[in-house]
């Protein structure tokens, strides 16, 4: 009797539910914005602020040819994703610009079966850094770090809350490397630029102004151990030269999202399964282990396939790639390694 109380407790503890309330899940919209106006009740502008989260949703976590697969949802179909809203307290200067502040919940469960439905692919790119360096080709000389309004400018316009863009500072090493190659910057190997940061995603951006229409940009990418370039074209449109840069700088960030996206696709209709050993020990709490995975939204269900009195045996059902839950279990301090032919799990506190 003792045995199935236990049994039935471990279970219980196991038991995957959908009430992640955390700031860091992937479905959570945060701060969204929206102006007071004197004729609107609450209610309008919790509608207003639920369909700009719910684009600022689909912009971060779908790649722009599957933003437009949602295009036809109306306003009561959007609606019914939401978990919950909340208007959170505004700080004075909000106040004084009638600004009106929340954070919006959708329901990971409801929107999984939403892109199931649609065939949709989504990213997981939650508060990723990447490491860039912009280079401008001007008059035949090159600019790295000083008189180049890129490098000076670059976090200055449109920030994404999803992708922290790092510039590194400068360095001689890097500066000879790039005068050593002026002639063909296109060769410059992006790991030389970029070997202190190791495993990190990585960009170098070339920027060619020759005084025409259309701007030259070529990017070189390091995205989860994969290189990717990229060239961009871009009109001037009889732009300034300062909304001609900003402009390049935007669209250029577009671009390197989009490709961080595609390699941190996840497709639902293929989930994956692991099985994984858990040594059970005052350090190692089961009911501790529970609600750090339970933090994971890639995790869909957890089962426990084995019990005993030395270790627990889980099998986890999770979306995406192996080397992201490891990921995703590393920032909830739980380590996962594969030792003598077996997935074993250990947490840290």
């Amino acid at each position: 009797m003792k045995s199935i109380k236990i049994i039935f407790f471990i279970l219980v503890i196991f038991l995957k539910t959908g009430n992640n309330l955390s700031a860091d899940n992937l479905f959570y919209v945060n701060n969204v914005e929206i102006f007071k106006k004197k004729s609107s009740n609450t209610e309008v502008l919790a509608n207003e602020a639920i369909m700009k989260g719910f684009k600022e949703l689909i912009n971060k976590v779908l790649l722009k040819k599957d933003q437009q697969k949602l295009s036809d949802l109306s306003f009561s179909n959007i609606k019914e994703l939401i978990s919950h809203y909340q208007i959170i307290e505004t700080d004075k200067e909000s106040e004084k610009k009638n600004i009106l502040l929340f954070n919006i919940k959708f329901d990971q469960y409801k929107i999984h079966n939403l892109f199931y439905k649609r065939g949709i692919l989504y990213s997981d790119i939650s508060r990723d850094e990447l490491y860039l360096l912009p280079i401008l080709k001007k008059d035949d000389q090159i600019f790295i770090y000083s008189k180049n309004y890129f490098y000076e400018n670059w976090n200055t316009t449109r920030k994404y809350d999803f992708i922290e863009f790092i510039l590194p500072i400068e360095n001689i090493e890097i500066i000879q490397i790039l005068n050593s190659n002026s002639n063909n910057l296109l060769n410059v190997k992006i790991n030389e630029i970029f070997n202190e940061y190791g495993n990190k995603n990585t960009a170098l951006i070339f920027i060619e102004e020759d005084n025409s229409e259309i701007e030259k940009i070529f990017i070189k990418t390091n995205i989860m151990g994969k290189n990717i370039n990229k060239s961009l074209q871009i009109k001037d449109s009889n732009l300034s030269q300062e909304q001609l840069y900003s402009k390049i700088i935007d669209e250029t960030k577009y671009e390197i999202i989009n490709l961080v996206k595609s390699q941190n696709l996840i497709d639902i209709r293929t989930p994956s399964f692991i099985n994984v050993n858990f040594l059970s020990s005052k350090k190692n709490n089961l009911v501790d282990l529970s609600k750090r995975l339970k933090r994971i939204e890639l995790i869909e269900n957890i089962y426990v396939q084995e019990l005993n009195s030395k270790y627990v045996t889980l099998k986890i059902k999770y979306l995406g790639k192996i080397d992201k839950i490891i990921k995703k279990m590393e920032s909830q301090n739980i380590i996962m390694k594969f030792t003598n032919d077996q997935w074993n799990l250990s947490i840290k506190k």
